[in-house]
Formats: structure tokens, C-alpha cells, sequence
């Protein structure tokens, strides 16, 4: 098995970025869901009820960030103060973040139509993710929950296969935003693996990924007037277990070094769960 896609979100739920490889640090794939989008209580927004968020294209540089929407319209902002600040919830969580300044931000609420600020997660910034699945003190950026999420081939090639029987149109592996995703021929195989190591960096596969609305929506345009793969995981992939209710599609990973990864670069199992993950029967 080897890594075939690297993917990082550089704003939560704006448009993704594919990359060759990667630096990885406690956090997972450095600069992914580093900047977010909030409302002015500072509650996080995301495409499930800003669709048009897929339209956003944000590329970090050399103290700034260009914000770039499809139509042309783009701003340059430098990195916020980091004394100019406001707490934000990304669900359940509270984090102090660095807000950037009101022009960007006005931008930004026209070209999307509501009052949005625009705040980042920058050194002085700390959030630790479910210690009960990631295990204690390890940090995370503005994922929606952990560091690093992990998809394979296989269980895409099999989640078509059961849409293309059942007359619907297949779906590509965007619709899922994956941060690494691995070349498997085995359809659900990541439901053993318990770690896995890729360029001597280990990823502990913590906890399935329960799927949501965004996975019907187009990645580049927002629409949901597309194929869904709801249906088909409702079919396949319904949890069994309480803990993590809902289709699940992929798996959610700590790393536990710091290095790099690459496209191309070998994926070995080194543990294995006991029983895979518990599914619903139809």
C-alpha cells in the first residue's frame, strides 16, 4: 500500500489543497484548518450551512493569506495581530483565536452574504482533542475533532460499486476531505488497522468518522443538486456501535511523531484491532 493523495484545508470548509507531500507535527498536516470562519458570537461556520464556502480558495503565505473566490474577487491579508483576539467555539470546544482586521473581514461578509469574521489558530491558540479516543494532551487545530483524517481507495471503489448497482452516479473522493489518502485494494480494510506507518511516522486510527451533510454537496461549486452518497453508505456503512452513530467513511488519526509524508511513500499496518469496527447488517 502507498499514500496516493495528500489534502490540506488551510480554512475549515473552504476548498482543499492538493499537495506532493507534507511536514506533520502534533497537530497533523502542518497548515491544515489553520483559519476558520465564525459569526459574530464566534460559533464556527462551515459548508453544512454556508455552501458556498466551496467557492473559497485560501492560500497561505509569507505572513499574509490571499483569500480567492471564483469569480475573481480576491483579497491579501497579513497575519492578525495576535493581541487583537476573540474566543471561538468550534463545537464543544472554546478556543482564543487571533481575529483578522475588519477590512478582510467585510470582505469576506459580502462576498458570502452574512456578517462572518475571519480568525486563525496561531501560536498562542490551544485546543486538545477527546482524550477518550486521541488519549491525553494532544492537540488539534480547527478540525472538527482530531488531527488527521485518513481515507482509502478501496472503500471509495466500493462505495460506487453499491451506487453504480443501484443506478445512482459515482462520487469522487473530494466529497470526503481527506488529509492522506492511502492506494488499498480492500474495500473497509481500515476498520482493523489500529496503526499505521507511513515514512517512519506513526498514525493511530482513533476513531471512525461519522458522515454529514457536506459529503452530498459539490467541493468546487457548493451544489447539492448532484449525486449523494448517503444512500449508498446507509446501505454499507451504518455504525453499530452507540458510541459513534451515523454512516461512517474513514478514519480519524493521531499521529504520534513528527516528520514528513509524501505521495508515493509506503503505508504498513504495524497493529491491528481485534474485531473490526461494528456495522449494521441490512
Amino acid at each position: 500500500m502507498q499514500v496516493s493523495e495528500l489534502h490540506i484545508y488551510p480554512l475549515k470548509s473552504a476548498r482543499g489543497i492538493a499537495l506532493t507531500s507534507s511536514d506533520v507535527d502534533a497537530h497533523g498536516l502542518v497548515g491544515d484548518r489553520r483559519m476558520m470562519v465564525v459569526d459574530p458570537s464566534g460559533h464556527f461556520v462551515t459548508q453544512r450551512e454556508l455552501p458556498a464556502l466551496a467557492t473559497l480558495t485560501v492560500t497561505p503565505g509569507a505572513g499574509k493569506v490571499q483569500l480567492l473566490l471564483d469569480d475573481g474577487r480576491s483579497v491579501t491579508t497579513p497575519l492578525p495581530d495576535p493581541d487583537r483576539r476573540m474566543d471561538v467555539a468550534v463545537w464543544k470546544s472554546i478556543v482564543s483565536a487571533a481575529v483578522a482586521d475588519d477590512a478582510t473581514n467585510a470582505a469576506l461578509s459580502d462576498w458570502l452574504g452574512r456578517d462572518l469574521k475571519l480568525v486563525h489558530f496561531d501560536e498562542r491558540a490551544r485546543r486538545i482533542a477527546n482524550p477518550e479516543w486521541a488519549g491525553p494532551d494532544t492537540p488539534v487545530t480547527f478540525a472538527d475533532g482530531y488531527q488527521v483524517l485518513i481515507t482509502t481507495t478501496g472503500s471509495l471503489n466500493g462505495l460506487n460499486a453499491d451506487m453504480q448497482a443501484h443506478g445512482e452516479a459515482p462520487v469522487g473522493m473530494d466529497r470526503f476531505r481527506p488529509n492522506i489518502v492511502i492506494d488499498c485494494d480492500e474495500p473497509w480494510a481500515d476498520d482493523r488497522w489500529l496503526a499505521i506507518e507511513i515514512n517512519g511516522i506513526r498514525f493511530d486510527l482513533v476513531k471512525p468518522c461519522a458522515r454529514c451533510i457536506m459529503t452530498t454537496q459539490d467541493q468546487r461549486t457548493g451544489s447539492r443538486d448532484i449525486a449523494s452518497p448517503m444512500p449508498a453508505m446507509g446501505r454499507l456503512r451504518m455504525s453499530a456501535d452507540r458510541r459513534v452513530p451515523g454512516p461512517l467513511f474513514g478514519w480519524n488519526a493521531t499521529p504520534r511523531d513528527h516528520g514528513a509524508v509524501a505521495v508515493g511513500d509506503t503505508v504498513t499496518v504495524i497493529s491491528e484491532r481485534s474485531e473490526s469496527w461494528a456495522i449494521k447488517r441490512r
